[in-house]
């Protein structure tokens, strides 16, 4: 029988400190055949829709937990958790000390603002740089007006992420340029405020016309149509500094988004490939799962707003899971 899998109930399930069971899971004190997940909220949703189908087909039960790509790291490396979930590639100094990662899956992040943000017409139609972010985020630029060509005066409110974040790395990475990329902590403290996790900042969002932050897309597209439903709003990117192109203007639905990521239109950073990693070689379980998610397991990828890994990379994945640390 064929079912449908969606990313809703995981996303309004995502507590970042709380551990997620999943439905027929025993507790991780319990069977040995209980695979431990623990990470990056980023990828948690997706990696939740793949453990209730592979649960479905196999003996395997899963314990799965948010908190962020560096909580995964520190309980993996800790033999707390089996597997860590992580938006970003291994540091060097975290392979040295035997972390051994795989890639899973591309997700994105994109610049946020309230549906009702003061020069939204302008934003949508006319896009903002690179440089022009770097400036708000850095608050080198601290009112709406000075962003675009309108009559507003209203103060612009940064929120950033408290957590260990990996979509907040990547987002610095982007923001620096070819330059040199922004730390955490530096957005941290540059922020008017950090939220822990992608759901508190996209309600902060809705909650303020002149709050700018930065989300999953799935945070910013409704989860069933795909469509701008909701109180945020993805800030179009201008590539090349001339105004939002045709080529450009790919932010009207989540299907349009994630083809222009697939395309490599849309950069990365911030798109980003994702990870599960472990402690030296995979366990059998968790080996296991693994490798379904990197055969089986990319033909759901698209359906809950991701882009599935190119067929070359896949099969590099595979080879290095196969060959171990």
């Amino acid at each position: 029988m064929e079912r449908t899998y969606s990313r809703r109930s995981a996303l309004q399930l995502v507590g970042v400190s709380s551990a997620i069971s999943l439905a027929g899971c025993t507790s991780f004190l319990g069977a040995s055949d209980t695979v431990r997940i623990s990470g990056g909220v980023g990828p948690l949703p997706m990696v939740e829709v793949w453990a209730d189908i592979y649960e479905n087909e196999t003996e395997t039960s899963f314990d799965i937990s948010g908190g962020g790509t560096g909580v995964g790291v520190s309980d993996v490396t800790n033999d707390q958790v089996d597997i860590a979930m992580m938006g970003r590639e291994p540091e060097p100094e975290e392979i040295e000390d035997g972390l051994f990662a795989v890639p899973m899956l591309i997700d994105t992040v994109v610049g946020t603002v309230n549906a009702d943000n003061p020069v939204i017409d302008e934003l949508q139609e006319n896009g903002l740089t690179r440089e022009d972010l770097e400036d708000i985020f850095t608050k080198e630029v601290t009112n709406w007006g000075e962003v675009v060509d309108a009559d507003v005066d209203e103060e612009i409110t940064v929120y950033g992420r408290s957590d260990a974040s990996a979509a907040y790395k990547q987002w610095g990475d982007f923001l620096g340029g070819e330059d040199d990329a922004y730390t955490e902590n530096e957005l941290e403290s540059l922020s008017d405020g950090n939220h822990n996790g992608d759901q508190p900042v996209a309600e902060a969002i809705a909650g303020n016309e002149n709050a700018i932050s930065l989300n999953n897309i799935n945070y910013v597209y409704d989860l069933d149509t795909g469509e701008l439903e909701g109180d945020i709003r993805p800030v179009p990117l201008d590539l090349d500094g001339e105004g939002l192109s045709e080529e450009e203007d790919f932010y009207e639905t989540r299907d349009e988004f994630l083809a222009a990521v697939e395309a490599g239109t849309y950069p990365a950073p911030p798109a980003r490939e994702m990870f599960l990693a472990s402690n030296g070689e995979f366990g059998e379980d968790s080996h296991d799962f693994v490798e379904w998610v990197l055969t089986e397991g990319q033909q759901y990828v698209r359906d809950n707003g991701y882009v599935p890994l190119e067929e070359e990379r896949l099969e590099e994945a595979q080879d290095d899971l196969n060959e171990g640390p």
